[in-house]
């Protein structure tokens, strides 16, 4: 209890730390540049302090339970030997995180609203949700699949930067293909995917699977899913924008 209490209070000076820049940017250019305070302050400060307690609150529960998890699971799938359920697993952990992400369902419904006011959808809430339900699934399963093909790498020793380099060569040619309004779309779901669940439970796994594995370097294979994770999606979506 009183080492949880300890790396608690580490982690609320911590996060008061990484937040003291955002403050005085804003502070600076409120008190110089615009030259007036705001009306509600009180309400600002005490929304900081929840926000301050809120990322406290998170990085705990992060150190103290999802990295646990993804290491422990990885380290008990080396263990049992079975590429199966390990990818398996990989590719439900990805899928899943993904598709309750709050940016991905937010960007998903915002293209629905603009898809439906250019015409290119029918302006119904069930066509509105239909397309919106497209986009998240397809970048959901592009996750896993991203996340599945990570873990797979650090198991066969695979180099990653090939796999990047020839995934951004796939952009760069379907971007020539895919319809104009779907290309926004495809860059910024590379970017929702990386939400504050899915890094921290894929970072996990990646670093657990490597520690498990003779020959492998966790710094050295460790790393790399999230940006699998931020790849594919891309690749995925300007697919499906190119197929419906």
């Amino acid at each position: 209890m009183k080492q949880s209490l300890h790396f608690f209070i580490r982690s609320l000076l911590g996060s008061m730390r990484d937040l003291m820049p955002i403050v005085l940017v804003i502070a600076f250019f409120q008190l110089f540049v615009i030259q007036q305070t705001p009306d509600n302050l009180l309400q600002i400060f005490v929304g900081l302090v929840f926000v301050v307690l809120g990322l406290t609150f998170f990085i705990f529960g992060l150190e103290q339970g999802l990295f646990p998890i993804g290491e422990s699971m990885a380290h008990a799938f080396a263990r049992k030997g079975s590429v199966f359920w390990l990818l398996a697993f990989a590719f439900s952990l990805g899928f899943g995180t993904t598709i309750a992400e709050p940016a991905l369902i937010a960007v998903a419904d915002e293209a629905s609203e603009v898809a439906a006011q250019a015409g290119q959808i029918n302006n119904t809430e069930a066509a509105m949700e239909s397309y919106a339900n497209g986009l998240r699934y397809t970048v959901a399963l592009s996750v896993g699949f991203a996340i599945a093909l990570g873990v797979l790498r650090i198991i066969l020793n695979w180099p990653i930067q090939y796999i990047i380099m020839i995934g951004y060569v796939l952009v760069i040619v379907m971007t020539g293909f895919a319809p104009d309004e779907i290309i926004g779309i495809a860059y910024d779901s590379g970017g929702v995917t990386t939400s504050t669940i899915t890094v921290p439970l894929v970072t996990a796994l990646g670093i657990g699977l490597a520690s498990s594995i003779s020959g492998r370097n966790p710094m050295l294979d460790g790393f790399g899913l999230i940006a699998f994770a931020s790849l594919f999606p891309i690749v995925f979506v300007l697919a499906y924008g190119m197929m419906f």
